[in-house]
This record gives C-alpha cells, structure tokens and sequence, in this order.
C-alpha cells in the first residue's frame, strides 16, 4: 500500500512542506522518496506527447539528457540545442538506450550568444510549423568571472539573456501548437539570493555560486512577467527547480559539494521529473508559478527577498533590451 494511501491528504501535505522547508531533507533523494508514493496517481498518459516537437537546451547530459529521455518516453521528437555536435551525438545514443525508437534530433547552439540564438531560432522556424515544449536547461557555473562575445556576464548571457530571444524569436511556432509550454529549469540556491543591483557582477568579489543564484533568482522572477506576456499566444511558462541532483556539471563545478552530499543527491531522471510532468500533463498546469517534485512552491521564503516592484521593471527592462526583445 503507498503512502499516499494509508495518510490522510492533510498529513501528506503538512509533511511535503515540512520537507520543502527543511531543505536537506527536501531537495534530496530522501524528499523524492517522500512524495513520489502520490506521484503514479498524476502521471501524464502514455502517449501524451504524441506528434509533438520539444526543444530542450544543454542536453548533452545531465538533467538535459534525462528531460529528453522523459519527454522522448511520452511520444515527442526532442530537438537538442547543444553546443558541440559529437557531445551531443553520445547523448543522443544514450537517450536511444533509454528511450528505444526515439526520435532525437541534434541543432548546434550556444544559448549565450546571442547571434548564434537568432540563427538557430531562424533554422528552427523553417523545420517546424509548431512547437509544442521548449526547456530552458543549458547552465554554467564558472569559477572565475568571464564574458560572452557579447560582452555579458556568462551566467547572465546563459541563463537569462539568450532563453529570453530563443523564446521570443520561437514564439510563432508556440503560438501555432495552441497551448505550447516553456519551462525554465532554476535552482533551489536561487533562494539564497535577492534581485541583483548589479545583474552583470561588474563590482565585489567574484564568486561563480553566487553568479548562479542570482540569475536562477532572474529566471523565478520573470516567470510571471512571462506568463503574462504569452498568456493570450496560448503559451504556459514555468520555472522549477529539480533539487539536488548527482549530474556531470556538479561534479565538475562543486565537488566538495558533491563528496559530502553523494549519498544523497537525486539521480537526473528524478530532477527531471517535474519538468516532463508540466509538459505532458493534460490540463494543463496553471502558469506564472515556480514547482518542485510537482507541486507549486513559494517564491521566497525570508521577507527581505521579496521582488521589489521596481527592481524587478528596471532589471526586466535592462535584460529584455540587451537580449534583443522589446520590454512590452
């Protein structure tokens, strides 16, 4: 007998937040353990994303890789936006290992040049009529302070500027699929942090975790901004974050993060989970909201991170104008 059938709905919950709260126990393996006993009751149908077209960044492993094995899994051809082709080639047979008969389709892009955005976009319109998922994935966490040839800050170029154009410069084709889904993958870290003075990180002391949070922080944010913005195309927008997760990118850029926490740390397939769950889910989830293991999660815990109004315009601003698209 699961869980989520021997308690009452209400201990399941309070017990859900509490673990939410509790972070460790929360963003661990040991918090998907908790709730997924309710999670077979929501599963999207088989089949789901039958005929549809998935756009998902930085796939070349990780939680990029896992999210194209589930979207694969529930019937879509996934289009992987990577920035090297044979990285890419190894993803796309591992995903086939997972996912017999996938229908995995490789388009070389890196997401924080913006130029190099326009011209896959452009590529991606001419292919495909209708696109029913995009997934913001594609990630960095440096160790030191670096550019884009753009001249912005990288994690800033990555993870904010470059989704913003691709899903503006796609949203013909989210508009023609009636009720396409955007999804931006963020962080629990993004917590941590308030809305940035200084989203470029041009003053203090560098440090690559906290460029991070601060732009997973921008992703939350703007998600409502966003949802807004596309409500009347038809185009849901969601942020969410897949908790602690054993991936390629932790090992290289946090490994005493990782020797400490490896007993715990989800593998990708779980830390993809909500991000499948919001695309295949009929009806539709409702957008603007921030989710973790399918459920939606407060956007700040600590009354000090509360969005400004007027930070939030003017960071809006600053960031739809420098990636290209028109603020309104």
């Amino acid at each position: 007998m699961k869980l989520s059938q021997r308690l009452p709905a209400s201990c399941t919950d309070f017990l859900d937040r509490l673990a939410d709260t509790s972070v460790v126990v929360g963003y661990t393996e040991l918090g998907a353990r908790l709730r997924r006993a309710g999670w077979s009751q929501d599963d999207p149908e088989p089949g789901a994303l039958r005929n549809a077209i998935a756009v998902v960044t930085g796939g070349s492993s990780g939680l990029g890789e896992a999210t194209a094995v589930g979207l694969a899994r529930l019937g879509a051809t996934v289009v992987l936006l990577v920035r090297d082709l044979s990285r890419g080639e190894q993803a796309r047979e591992r995903i086939r290992s997972e996912a017999p008969n996938a229908d995995i389709v490789l388009e070389r892009c890196d997401v924080s040049d913006l130029a190099d955005v326009r011209r896959c976009s452009g590529e991606l319109r001419s292919r495909y009529t209708e696109l029913h998922v995009l997934v913001h994935n594609a990630g960095v966490l440096p160790a030191h302070r670096t550019e884009s040839v753009d001249g912005h800050e990288i994690t800033l170029a990555t993870h904010v500027l470059g989704p913003l154009l691709l899903t503006e410069e796609l949203r013909p084709c989210l508009r023609n699929a009636s009720s396409a889904c955007v999804v931006w993958v963020s962080s629990g870290g993004m917590y941590t942090q308030s809305l940035p003075e200084d989203p470029e990180y041009r003053e203090g002391q560098y440090r690559g975790a906290t460029a991070y949070a601060r732009t997973k922080r921008l992703q939350v944010a703007f998600t409502p901004l966003l949802a807004r913005r596309y409500r009347t195309d038809g185009i849901r927008v969601h942020a969410m974050h897949p908790g602690w997760v054993d991936t390629p990118g932790v090992a290289e850029s946090l490994p005493g993060f990782r020797r400490v926490t490896e007993p715990l740390l989800r593998d990708p397939h779980t830390g993809a989970d909500t991000v499948v769950w919001l695309a295949g889910t009929t009806p539709s989830p409702e957008g603007g909201r921030f989710w973790h293991d399918r459920r939606p999660r407060p956007m700040h815990y600590l009354p000090w991170q509360s969005d400004d109004p007027e930070s939030l315009r003017r960071l809006w601003k600053y960031c739809a104008r420098e990636s290209g698209v028109q603020p309104s």
